[in-house]
């Protein structure tokens, strides 16, 4: 059974509709990947999900309970269940990067510093930063930067993890390591929906591709569906100019 669904979900900024009725579904242990042109809804929809722009109609539901997104109550117990990581890092400037990695555990779900912190190493090892824990951002690559940002999202032991475009802003030399990470990640089965404009990584470590267009998923299969033989004459379209590239 999902875990989870997408139902026909509508979303928009102001008077203009970006997401158009969405439906899908994310099922436990999956990386999902979601492609399509620029303003296609791919980074809506994840906004959308952890409760940064309240849908207008639709729903969300999560293990069988929908989520009510104009309740505070009900997106708090959705954020402990979800993280999300953004194409620019947001890091805290005037804190290291273990502080970084453990300030959201201690200062909001007031979990023990010192338990925290020992995670938050462990996951700075993890992305392979085990030797910059007391550095602090502006010393760092932005490759780095990011792998802070995904150990910190990590932090709080999400069942979902979002991943946006989070190589977009990054040097073509600096992409390798944090891909790296996220395909340990899906090797220890995160549950994963990651927005990318990387082609070749997400052929490689999807589950499921997800074709989107003008606010609608288009279109939906495995890697070789998508890649290799798609159906529908807007993913064959837009398959065919990115892989002339």
């Amino acid at each position: 059974m999902p875990t989870l669904d997408i139902d026909n979900l509508g979303a928009s900024y102001g008077g203009n509709t970006v997401l158009r009725g969405v439906t899908m579904a994310l099922r436990t242990g999956e990386v999902m990947s979601l492609i399509g042109p620029s303003g296609s809804g791919k980074s809506t929809l994840l906004r959308v999900l952890v409760g940064l722009l309240v849908p207008d109609h639709g729903r969300v539901v999560v293990d069988g309970a929908p989520v009510n997104y104009a309740n505070k109550q009900s997106v708090r117990a959705l954020r402990e269940r979800c993280a999300i990581v953004f194409q620019q890092y947001n890091l805290f400037q005037n804190m290291n990067v273990l502080e970084n990695v453990a300030v959201t555990p201690v200062r909001i779900r007031k979990r023990p510093r010192r338990e925290v912190e020992a995670e938050a190493m462990a996951l700075l090892a993890r992305v392979g930063l085990g030797d910059k824990i007391r550095s602090y951002p502006d010393e760092l690559s932005g490759g780095q930067q990011q792998r802070v940002a995904i150990a910190r999202a990590l932090a709080l032991k999400p069942e979902f993890l979002f991943l946006d475009e989070i190589t977009a802003a990054l040097d073509p030399e600096l992409v390798s390591d944090v891909l790296d990470v996220i395909r340990g990640l899906a090797n220890d089965g995160m549950t994963m929906l990651i927005v990318s404009h990387e082609m070749a990584f997400v052929r490689e470590i999807s589950d499921r591709v997800v074709f989107m267009a003008d606010g609608l998923v288009v279109e939906t299969g495995t890697p070789t569906e998508i890649f290799d033989h798609p159906q529908m004459p807007r993913t064959r379209d837009f398959v065919g100019k990115i892989l002339r590239h």
